[in-house]
């Protein structure tokens, strides 16, 4: 595994990501997102899940692209779309395991809400586990992979691009990551805008397993 031994520092996404049932989690937040859309903008449920897509495919988050053309109060807009049953979420005590004994700084890098990420990790059982968190509030809105949002999220958490191995499940979220300069990794998935430009250059590693890559990383770093 090249390029890993100087690693200090680890990015990672959180929705699908840190668990792997993205539709159990992610297809409830979109149905939430359709309905807020449609009653804010008075429109039906088939016009808001239009432009969900469409602004979510132009503007890398649905958000994005409704506070530009609607002037949507983001923070409303977050807390009620993240506003979602976990039950079925269990936890991880093989990820926590990994993440309790690779000695790296471990981040969570997101477009979603801070909320959204402790309820996650809560579930999951890895809540502390983590050094730090940069939302898309940290980001002032600005989604994954505009270069604003990473550029803050190095500066908050001072850390050096160089010597961070970021993982994402959206392979186009990895592009910036490479031009600054950190060692990129894809958790390979078949969602359509996950894999897209998975193909590509900027892309050092693809794993299908996180605790098992975070595991290989372990063991080298103690060979």
């Amino acid at each position: 595994m090249k390029n890993l031994e100087n690693i200090k520092n680890i990015l990672f996404d959180c929705d699908g990501v840190l668990y792997s049932d993205l539709e159990g989690v992610f297809g409830q937040v979109s149905k939430k997102m359709t309905q807020y859309i449609s009653n804010k903008l008075n429109v039906d449920l088939k016009k808001a899940k239009e432009l969900q897509t469409n602004y979510f495919h132009k503007y890398n988050t649905s958000l994005n692209g409704l506070m530009i053309h609607h002037d949507i109060p983001p923070r409303e807009f977050l807390d009620y779309v993240h506003d979602i049953d976990l039950s079925f979420l269990e936890k991880d005590k093989v990820l926590r395991g990994e993440l309790e004994n690779i000695s790296l700084n471990k981040f969570v890098f997101t477009n979603g809400s801070k909320e959204h990420v402790k309820n996650i990790t809560s579930h999951l059982g890895i809540e502390d586990q983590f050094d730090g968190v940069f939302d898309i509030v940290d980001a002032e809105y600005h989604p994954k992979p505009e270069a604003r949002a990473f550029d803050l999220m190095i500066e908050k958490f001072k850390i050096d691009p160089k010597e961070t191995l970021y993982i994402e499940d959206i392979a186009k979220n990895l592009s910036i990551g490479k031009e600054r300069g950190t060692t990129t990794v894809w958790l390979i998935n078949d969602e359509y805008w996950g894999k897209k430009e998975s193909d590509k250059e900027y892309i050092d590693y693809k794993i299908e397993n996180l605790s098992l890559f975070l595991k290989e990383i372990r063991l080298l770093k103690n060979s």
